[in-house]
């Protein structure tokens, strides 16, 4: 199993997890959604992203960590955002690659990797992609058993978890329901000031993550209203 972080290189800290380094870029830390513009056009699917070493956030109302994963048999994408308020900071982005023939052992590489990445960052809450319907039933059956899998990983730090449909979390970050992959990537660099390469799969997961936050600023902001 391979968990590849798309950002500066990091040591190994175990035995079967090889973090990797890709090439450095600048980023823009801070975002915030009143730059949310829909209708990016296409771009071309790329890969790569920097990051940096995972801080306990301040834990308050308006302050948290929260990682996005985007579940899969073979390859699981992760996302890594501080969120105050409606102020959004990238953190980091990666990808969890299970690399076993035999699928229950996979599932195992999937659930150390997302062990790894809460120990690593610490998230305080966690959003996840859910399982929509395949045409193959074989792979709606490994898909959901892989995002179970991922799920259970984030039990042991006991952290919330939300669920998003496909369609949300493009109609959260493009403004389009039916926005494609490249236009979610290209709006996703967009929010949070990032240059260079993205992965897909990270890309995926950062759409989540700021679904989440999205969310999440628009309750905080309900709940304040109705205290004044």
């Amino acid at each position: 199993m391979r968990l590849t972080l798309w950002g500066r290189a990091v040591s190994r800290v175990r035995g079967d997890v090889d973090l990797a380094d890709s090439a450095l870029m600048a980023t823009r830390r801070r975002s915030s959604w009143r730059s949310f513009k829909p209708g990016v056009p296409d771009v071309p699917d790329v890969s790569g992203m920097p990051g940096k070493d995972g801080v306990m956030p301040r834990v308050d109302s308006s302050a948290v960590r929260v990682l996005g994963l985007d579940p899969g048999s073979r390859v699981t994408g992760f996302g890594v955002l501080d969120v105050e308020g409606r102020q959004i900071s990238y953190v980091a982005s990666g990808a969890i690659r299970a690399s076993s023939d035999d699928f229950t052992l996979r599932l195992h590489e999937i659930y150390q990797g997302v062990a790894q990445v809460m120990a690593q960052y610490r998230p305080g809450e966690v959003a996840i992609e859910k399982v929509f319907v395949h045409v193959n039933p074989d792979s709606a059956l490994k898909l959901g058993q892989a995002r179970g899998a991922a799920i259970c990983a984030t039990f042991q730090e006991n952290r919330s978890t939300a669920e998003y449909t496909p369609r949300e979390v493009k109609l959260a970050v493009t403004g389009s329901g039916a926005a494609d992959k490249p236009q979610v990537a290209q709006m996703v660099k967009t929010l949070l000031g990032l240059q260079g390469r993205l992965q897909t799969d990270a890309a995926d997961a950062l759409a989540i993550a700021l679904c989440h936050a999205h969310g999440r600023a628009a309750r905080l902001a309900l709940a304040l209203g109705r205290r004044r």
